[in-house]
């Protein structure tokens, strides 16, 4: 696979979610489809309410396009769209449920992670089933190949469920989450292309231009949010493409903001436990720690750009 076949799909992309974005946000606006802001939140969020959310729909739609026009339409390209799509129609059901109940909670704790792991389950068994990996991981740095065997499944579903929850939880501040996602998606691009998984890695070029055109209305001030519909199908779509290319491991690495901030949420939350009421940290997730401690959204949107661009050249010393 030669690097000028990502380009393509990353094109395509872009052009569907400038073009298709606004016309989405206009209907948003219409069915009154705009976020509620948690109370328990920073303050300057506030004025954020009722700006027009589930615009993950358009980096759906450009993603799965220019998949289909610029991509081989084989076993590989139709999982990994499924994953990113079913993670994108759970998201969309919680967003939908947030809309129509006028609250910041959508579909409860458990129903999401039910859904979550039959996802991970199908896309677990299918690379066991065909890849001619069958149940190894690649291990970075050291250029070799575990066989997790019978622990595989649970490993892969652990994965799946982890990066879609953190991708999730990095949705926080304009332009964050598809920043950052952007950055990771052009890494496992330029791993699809180096080393000839042609599916995974038109699909993570494709994810590129998405979230470039999407980031044209969503950063710094929002025009419009993604919801769950857009970060779920991210963390979905970023795990399936690296499960395709058996890299799993490289995921914490270049993934590392997405690590930082579902990690700072489980130490809050233990930490409170814990004390009887303390705080580890000004509040979670992480972003919004930094926020209090004085910095400016941009900045730290910026700065969290900047760490993920690090850990992903990390990641390329790595294989």
């Amino acid at each position: 696979m030669e690097y000028k076949q990502i380009i393509l799909p990353a094109f395509i992309a872009l052009a569907v979610t400038l073009a298709l974005t606004p016309v989405l946000i206009s209907i948003l606006k219409k069915i009154k489809a705009g976020q509620s802001i948690r109370e328990e939140g920073p303050q300057s969020h506030m004025s954020k309410s009722g700006t027009p959310t589930m615009g993950g729909i358009a980096i759906i739609a450009a993603a799965v396009v220019a998949c289909l026009i610029a991509g081989p339409v084989n076993s590989d390209m139709i999982m990994v769209l499924l994953a990113f799509g079913a993670f994108g129609f759970l998201g969309f059901l919680d967003d939908f449920v947030k809309v129509a109940m006028k609250r910041n909670l959508g579909l409860t704790a458990k129903q999401k992670l039910v859904l979550q792991i039959i996802i991970a389950v199908v896309l677990a068994v299918y690379q066991a089933k065909t890849s001619a990996y069958g149940t190894t991981v690649f291990i970075p740095f050291i250029n070799e190949y575990l066989d997790f065997g019978i622990l595989y499944i649970p490993f892969i579903v652990f994965v799946v469920v982890a990066m879609a929850n953190a991708v999730n939880l990095t949705d926080g501040l304009d332009g964050l989450a598809s920043g950052v996602t952007m950055i990771v998606a052009l890494f496992l691009a330029l791993v699809g292309a180096s080393f000839n998984f042609h599916a995974p890695g038109v699909f993570c070029a494709a994810l590129v231009g998405a979230c470039l055109g999407f980031l044209v209305y969503n950063k710094n001030p929002a025009k419009v949010f993604m919801g769950d519909t857009g970060s779920l199908a991210l963390g979905g779509g970023i795990a399936a493409a690296a499960i395709l290319m058996n890299i799993e491991l490289l995921l914490p690495i270049v993934g590392g903001i997405y690590v930082a901030e579902a990690l700072s949420v489980i130490l809050q939350v233990l930490y409170f436990k814990k004390t009887g009421g303390k705080r580890l940290f000004k509040m979670a997730p992480l972003h919004h720690h930094f926020e209090l401690c004085g910095w400016k959204e941009v900045k730290v949107v910026a700065v969290f750009w900047i760490v993920t661009l690090l850990l992903c050249i990390a990641g390329l010393l790595a294989v």
